[in-house]
């Protein structure tokens, strides 16, 4: 209870952690009024030009539950990363880490106390603002429009419990590789390109990027969140939370490991 209240104290202290938190609120539910907006306006051209006997045009966009939460699941949770990043890498920057080891010589209950706390608080944040995201999509997009947005089925429920459960695997992987990494820009900038840009790059490999992108880590996870991406994998919704969860585990079991070998 000492760890944890000490590094509530050093999270809390920081202006950091409340501009994120501005930010992931701000993309979550911006992002959801956009998406119901272009759907709205989507809908009303297709009927226009149905009016007017042109069917031409193409379908009307009509946006699935893990679209209206997109803002929270996909950048809301990059900043979360970023901010679980920092609460590491801060401490080596300025040398308090070395404070902190020293007062608490298990060192891996620092790191422990650290995922724990950002990740239940990142895990609460984006439960309430998965709620509110589709709310508000859903009253943007109007009836005809967010027609697809409806809690009536399993998937659109993993659609909005998952993303606290992704958030807070994604923090345990943060706080992994900024213990790993322990230099600020290095880390982030890895947890920024490997979801947006490196997995991407193995569909660029022919038949051996089709075989590896089924067993790439943030892939699984947007296969759990609803969003698989044509990708075939090799098992359900489930079982890619499972393989996602397996790899953030090893990350930080490893710099639990390293943080214990090496000096600080």
């Amino acid at each position: 209870m000492a760890v944890l209240n000490a590094e509530r104290i050093k999270i809390t202290s920081t202006r950091s952690p409340w501009w994120c938190t501005a930010i992931i609120i701000v993309l979550g539910l911006g992002l959801a009024a956009i998406i119901g907006l272009t759907a709205r306006s989507s809908i009303n051209s297709f009927n226009n030009q149905v009016a007017a006997g042109d069917r031409t045009g193409l379908e009307p966009y009509l946006p699935q539950m893990s679209e209206a939460v997109g803002g929270v699941s996909g950048f809301g949770v990059l900043v979360l990363m970023i901010l679980a990043t920092l609460t590491v890498t801060s401490e080596y920057r300025f040398g308090v880490i070395r404070t902190t080891f020293q007062a608490i010589p298990h060192r891996a209950s620092v790191l422990i106390a650290k995922a724990g706390l950002i990740g239940l608080f990142g895990a609460m944040l984006t439960l309430v603002l998965t709620f509110g995201a589709y709310a508000i999509a859903k009253a943007t997009a109007g009836e005809e429009a967010g027609a697809a947005l409806s809690l009536s089925n399993a998937a659109a429920w993993r659609s909005i419990y998952g993303v606290p459960m992704y958030a807070f695997l994604c923090v345990v992987l943060a706080v992994g590789v900024g213990a790993l990494l322990r230099q600020t820009a290095g880390a982030i900038t890895l947890l920024l390109l490997w979801p947006l840009l490196i997995e991407s790059l193995f569909l660029l490999f022919g038949d051996f990027g089709q075989k590896v992108t089924p067993f790439l880590p943030f892939h699984n996870a947007n296969n759990f969140l609803g969003s698989s991406q044509g990708i075939d994998f090799h098992w359900g919704p489930w079982g890619s939370l499972v393989y996602f969860a397996a790899v953030v585990l090893v990350v930080f079991g490893a710099s639990l490991v390293v943080v214990n070998k090496r000096d600080a």
